[in-house]
């Protein structure tokens, strides 16, 4: 049951992105560009994102567990440190950059669509790279 509802969550997302624009790295561009051809329409999906969010995050905390009675893990209010901060820059730049990020990436994967593909080949060795960078000795 929860590998369906995970395929059906993850079928709804994607074809959000895709209705939204958010997959399309030029309609990303268009909104993180406000001193060119600025495009605002992203600003009512992340408006959409955020209540959903918070409708379910609060639904979530009174319950105590998912619909499917497992408990739940949301993140803790963790410290900002230097790898956080540095992780948000090299994310927005290269948001910034190319208009992709992670889930994007992955409806261009699914289309076969070459930027989408060279995308998440870096975003791959992206994540994997600080594994070896930062190794922690025990």
């Amino acid at each position: 049951m929860y590998a369906f509802i995970s395929l059906i969550a993850g079928i709804i997302f994607g074809l959000g992105l895709i209705l939204s624009g958010m997959a399309n790295p030029s309609v990303v561009q268009g909104f993180l560009d406000p001193f060119g051809n600025w495009n605002p329409a992203l600003i009512w999906v992340m408006v959409g994102a955020l209540v959903m969010s918070f409708i379910a995050v609060t639904i979530l905390k009174k319950r105590g567990t998912t619909l499917l009675g497992e408990r739940h893990h949301l993140p803790t209010n963790t410290p900002m440190n230097k790898r956080l901060i540095m992780g948000g820059l090299i994310f927005g730049v290269g948001w910034g950059l190319v208009g992709i990020c992670p889930a994007p990436a992955l409806v261009l994967v699914g289309q076969g669509l070459p930027d989408g593909i060279l995308f998440a080949i870096a975003m791959i060795i992206g994540l994997l790279l600080p594994r070896f960078l930062f190794k922690k000795s025990h």
